[in-house]
This record gives C-alpha cells, structure tokens and sequence, in this order.
C-alpha cells in the first residue's frame, strides 16, 4: 500500500492551533487589485488570532480595505513520515492600540526580515482547517539531497 491509499486525517480545531503555536512562519494570501498575492510572514498567536508586523505597502492596504485574508503553513515530521498543512481564513486588520501591540511584542514578534516593520496585523480566523497526510517513501537513489523526506533515511 502507497500514501496514495491512505485516506487524509483531517486535524482538529484544537489541533490546527496546536499547530500554528509550535511555528513562526507562515504564507499570507490577500487579495491585491482583484487577484490573490502570497507573502511570507512570521507571526505569534494572540488570543486566537494570528499577528505579524509589516513595513506597509500590500499587507497593510489588504488590512486597511478589510478583504478577506488567509494564512497556510506546512509541516514535516520525519520519525513519522507525515506532513501537514493547516489554514487560517478570515478578516485581517490592523491594530493600531499601544497596548495589542505590546502584548504582540512580549510574544517575541519580531520580524525576521530586515528593515523597519511598524505596523501590526492581525487575521482572526473564521474558518481553520487542517490535515495530516502520509508521503511517500522517496526513492532513495533519485530523490533530491534536498527532499526533507531523506531526513527518515539518514
């Protein structure tokens, strides 16, 4: 039997945000002049929300319109050659009290990518879905050095 046999497990609410608390990065999808654009953030949980700093431009004017905004990450666990993929869609908007963001600051958000990142923003989830899969097992001889499916090998 191949992964391909092997029915998704779909994750729990409680789960997904057990998920989303062990990472730091994710990708934002927002809509941009009537067309979706995909960004890499890192960002903490905040009273179940999800909260990252931006210098502005994208992210921000998708936080100031109020569109409909959603974040993905994935994950590999090597000892059990399972991936996962959660996703948190909602409304994003940004936070302009002092005290939202210290409290966003003493969850250590901090930016990884340099410059100045002054503005908050916060996706509260109305729907977080997730699933846990099976992959294949690599071929050994032709997967790339770089495929994280090796790590089970090495």
């Amino acid at each position: 039997m191949n992964s391909t046999d092997l029915p998704d497990d779909k994750l729990t609410f409680d789960e997904c945000w057990e998920l989303l608390a062990d990472e730091t990065l994710g990708r934002i999808a927002v809509i941009v002049d009537d067309h979706p654009e995909i960004f890499p953030v890192n960002f903490v949980l905040d009273r179940r929300s999800l909260v990252f700093r931006t210098a502005g431009v994208t992210k921000l004017w998708a936080a100031l319109i109020e569109k409909p905004a959603a974040l993905e990450i994935d994950g590999y666990e090597a000892h059990t050659e399972t991936a996962w993929s959660v996703v948190a869609r909602g409304d994003i908007e940004v936070i302009e009290e002092p005290e939202e963001k210290s409290a966003a600051d003493n969850l250590n958000l901090e930016p990884w990518h340099p410059g100045t990142k002054n503005h908050y923003v916060r996706l509260t989830p109305r729907a977080l879905t997730g699933r846990r899969f099976k992959v294949n097992t690599p071929d050994v001889w032709k997967t790339r050095l770089s495929d994280r499916r090796r790590a089970s090998f090495e």
